[in-house]
C-alpha cells in the first residue's frame, strides 16, 4: 500500500478509514469512497480492508441452485445512494451481456448465486483496497494531548506465523453474523449449521437415508427443499415448534420498515416504541418463509401422500431434546409437545437452521473497546451516524456495520439500507475531518494507552 499524499516519509502511513471485514457492507462502504474520490479528488479519503477469509464470500454455504433473494435487486450495493453508480446491478448485467434477458425474466428477486456473482464482481474491482486472509486481533487507541487521534489495528495471517499493524483515524466494524446453534447441538461430522449446508453434504457417503432439519424460517425450508431435491431416496425431516411455516410478510406497507427514513424515526424513537414496532415487524424477516416455498413444501408432501411414499416429514410442534452422534450417524430424540410423546430418528445428519447472531463487535475493538460507552444493556452507545460513542475526547472514530438493531432498528443486518448507509459513515468521516482541521492541527507519533476516565 502506498503512503498518503500528504505523509512525510519515514513514518507510517495513517489512514483515514480501515475497515474490519470485507462483506456486502464494507464492500459498499469501499465503493463509496472510491466514488467520493472520484467526485472530489481534493478531499480524498484513503481506505484499507481486512478480510480474515481467503477471498470474498457471502453465504457460501446456502448458495443453492435455485434459491432467489428475498429483496429486490434495486437494494444492491449503490443504487438507493447513487442510481448512477457503474457498480450497481444494472450495470454487472450489462457488463455480463444478460441486461436484456434478465428483463425479460420480469423479476425483481434474481437467484442468490447470481447475485453473489454481482458482489464478486464488485469485490473484484476494488480488489487493491483489501488484505484477505488477515484476522484482526486487537484495536489500540493512539493518544496525544489527552486526545484520541488514531488507532492501531493489529492483524494476523493464517495460522498467526505473522503480525500486522495498521494505523487509521477511523475503524469500520463490519464483522458479520456468527452461527447461532442451540445447547444440544455439538458442531461435528454430521451435526451442522446451515451455513456449511453446501460444503458438507459432499462429505456424506453415497445414498444417504434420512435428513433432520431443524427449524422454521427461510433457511430451514430452503435446505428442506434442497435436501428433498437432491437426494431422491433420503427422508427429510423438518422439525419446528410452530404449528407450520409461517409466512414473511413482504407487503408494500409493511416493507417500510426498511426504508432508510425509517432508520430515523426508529432511531429517534423511545426504547418502548422501538421494541414495540421490532416485535410488531419481526414477522418481516425472523422465522418466517415465502410464500411460495411454503406452498411447494406442502404440494411435494401432499403428493407424495397420495402416491403412497413419503419422504419428506413435517415434525410440527415439537423439538430436539438429545443429539447423540456417532461414527456413521446420529440420533435424534424429538419430543412432540402437545403430548409429549417422544420419538427417536436415526440420521445421516442433522442441519440446524436456527439463525445467526451478531458478532461481539466490542470483543473485536480489544483495548479500543474500554472507550466505548454504554447503555444499561451493555451495548454500545451508538450515534445515528453509525459512530461508536466515546467516553474520551476523539477526533478518531470506530464505526460500525450491521451491529445496531437495537439503536437503528430491523434493517441493520440486511442488505436492504448498505447503500444509504455507506455514504453515511463516508460523510461522517469527512465532516469529523473538517472539524478536525479547523483545530491547531498536530501529528500522532507516539502511542500511549486509553486515558483514564
Amino acid at each position: 500500500m502506498t503512503a498518503a499524499p500528504d505523509q512525510p516519509a519515514g513514518e507510517p502511513e495513517v489512514l483515514d478509514i480501515l475497515g474490519i471485514g470485507f462483506g456486502p457492507s464494507n464492500l459498499a462502504l469501499a465503493i463509496a469512497v472510491d466514488e467520493h474520490n472520484r467526485r472530489d479528488p481534493a478531499a480524498a479519503l484513503t481506505a484499507r480492508f481486512v478480510e480474515r477469509k481467503p477471498r470474498f464470500g457471502w453465504h457460501r454455504g446456502m448458495l443453492i441452485d435455485d434459491a432467489t433473494m428475498q429483496v429486490s435487486f434495486l437494494k444492491d450495493l449503490v443504487t438507493l445512494r447513487n442510481p448512477c453508480s457503474d457498480f450497481s446491478f444494472v450495470s454487472y448485467l450489462h457488463s455480463k451481456g444478460r441486461l436484456v434477458d434478465f428483463i425479460n425474466h420480469k423479476t425483481l428477486f434474481p437467484l442468490r448465486i447470481e447475485f453473489h456473482d454481482y458482489l464478486e464482481w464488485a469485490a473484484a474491482r476494488l480488489d487493491d483496497v483489501v488484505a484477505y486472509d488477515q484476522e484482526a486481533t486487537d484495536v489500540e487507541p493512539v493518544v496525544e494531548d489527552g486526545r484520541v487521534v488514531a488507532f492501531d489495528v493489529a492483524t494476523s495471517d493464517r495460522g498467526g506465523r505473522g503480525i500486522t499493524v495498521r494505523r487509521a483515524r477511523n475503524v469500520v466494524v463490519a464483522a458479520g453474523l456468527a452461527p447461532s446453534l442451540p445447547p444440544e447441538a455439538r458442531p461435528g461430522g454430521r451435526v451442522w449449521h446451515n451455513a456449511d449446508l453446501l460444503d458438507r453434504v459432499e462429505t456424506l457417503p453415497p445414498s444417504p437415508r434420512r435428513f433432520v432439519v431443524v427449524g422454521a424460517g427461510q433457511s430451514a425450508a430452503e435446505a428442506v427443499e434442497y435436501l428433498h431435491r437432491r437426494f431422491a431416496t433420503a427422508e427429510v425431516c423438518s422439525v419446528f415448534t410452530r404449528w407450520g411455516y409461517t409466512p414473511s410478510d413482504d407487503t408494500p406497507f409493511a416493507n417500510r420498515i426498511f426504508d432508510p427514513g425509517a432508520v430515523d424515526a426508529y432511531y429517534g424513537a423511545s426504547e418502548d416504541v422501538k421494541r414495540m414496532l421490532f416485535d410488531y415487524h419481526r414477522n418481516t424477516n425472523y422465522s418466517v418463509v415465502d410464500q411460495d416455498l411454503i406452498n411447494e413444501l406442502y404440494r411435494r408432501q401432499y403428493q407424495e401422500k397420495v402416491q403412497g411414499r413419503e419422504r419428506l416429514r413435517i415434525l410440527n410442534a415439537s423439538r430436539v431434546v438429545a443429539v447423540d452422534p456417532a461414527e456413521n450417524e446420529v440420533r435424534v430424540e424429538v419430543e412432540f409437545l402437545p403430548t409429549g410423546e417422544r420419538t427417536t430418528l436415526v440420521a445421516d445428519a442433522v442441519v440446524y437452521a436456527t439463525g445467526y447472531r451478531p458478532t461481539d463487535t466490542l470483543r473485536l475493538l480489544g483495548g479500543a473497546a474500554e472507550l466505548a460507552r454504554r447503555r444499561p444493556d451493555g451495548a454500545p452507545d451508538i450515534g445515528r451516524d453509525y459512530r461508536v460513542v466515546l467516553d474520551a475526547p476523539a477526533d478518531a472514530g470506530i464505526y460500525v456495520q450491521g451491529a445496531t438493531e437495537h439503536s437503528h432498528g430491523i434493517a441493520s443486518t440486511l442488505l436492504s439500507n448498505i447503500a444509504v448507509r455507506s455514504g453515511e459513515i463516508v460523510e461522517s468521516v469527512l465532516a469529523h475531518r473538517r472539524a478536525s482541521a479547523a483545530r491547531t492541527p498536530t501529528r500522532a507519533t507516539t502511542f500511549a494507552p486509553a486515558p483514564a476516565l
